[in-house]
C-alpha cells in the first residue's frame, strides 16, 4: 500500500495492489503504518448506476473517512469546507474502483459523495467518528457554484440528498460553527 499526497492538507490517496489467483483477488485496505488514523465505525453501502449520494458532512463531531470501493466504480466527490484551509471550496474528483486499487482518506470538514458508475457498487467507509443523523447535512451536488457540470441524466438520489442545501446557504448558517 502506497500513500500519495494531494494539494488538500491532511487529505490522501491510497494505492493498493490487487493480488490476482485462480481464487480470485485479495487487496490490502486499511495499514495502520501507512495511515496512522485510528477508525471507530464501519459500514458500507449499495449502490446501481446513476446513483447520486452527497454531499454528506457532520456540521458536531465530525468524521475522517477511509473510503474503498469494494466492488464497481464510482467518481469520488469531496469538498475542502474547512474555512481556515487554503484550498477551501476547492473539489477533490477521481475515480475509484475495485480494479484500480485506489482508495480515498478524506479528513473532518469535507463534504463527500459519488456517483455510481457501474451497474452494481460496494462501497466501504472507516470512520473515525460515529454517524449522528440529527448533526448531518447534504450540500447540493448539483449547486452551480461546485461546477461539475453532470451530464443530463435520471439519477437515483434520496429524499435527503434532494432537499439538499446550497454551498451558500451552508455558508451563512454552519461556518461560524467551524
Amino acid at each position: 500500500m502506497k500513500k500519495i499526497k494531494t494539494k488538500f492538507k491532511d487529505f490522501f490517496i491510497l494505492k493498493s495492489k490487487n493480488n490476482y489467483d485462480l481464487r480470485g483477488h485479495l487487496r490490502e485496505i486499511y495499514n495502520q503504518k501507512i495511515l496512522n488514523k485510528k477508525f471507530i465505525f464501519d459500514y458500507y453501502s449499495y449502490s446501481k448506476k446513476n446513483t447520486i449520494r452527497g454531499l454528506h458532512l457532520q456540521i458536531k463531531n465530525p468524521q475522517d473517512k477511509l473510503i474503498v470501493v469494494i466492488k464497481g466504480k464510482v467518481l469520488d466527490i469531496c469538498v475542502d469546507l474547512r474555512k481556515n484551509s487554503k484550498t477551501y471550496l476547492q473539489i477533490f474528483t477521481k475515480i475509484i474502483s475495485d480494479k484500480n486499487g485506489t482508495s480515498l482518506f478524506v479528513p473532518k470538514g469535507f463534504a463527500h459523495g459519488f456517483l455510481a458508475l457501474s451497474d452494481e457498487n460496494i462501497i466501504l467507509y472507516k470512520n473515525s467518528n460515529y454517524r449522528n443523523k440529527s448533526t448531518e447535512i447534504s450540500i447540493d451536488i448539483f449547486d452551480e457554484e461546485l461546477c461539475l457540470n453532470f451530464p443530463k441524466k435520471k439519477y437515483v438520489i434520496s429524499k435527503k440528498d434532494k432537499s439538499s442545501i446550497s454551498l451558500k446557504t451552508f455558508r451563512e448558517k454552519y461556518q461560524n460553527e467551524k
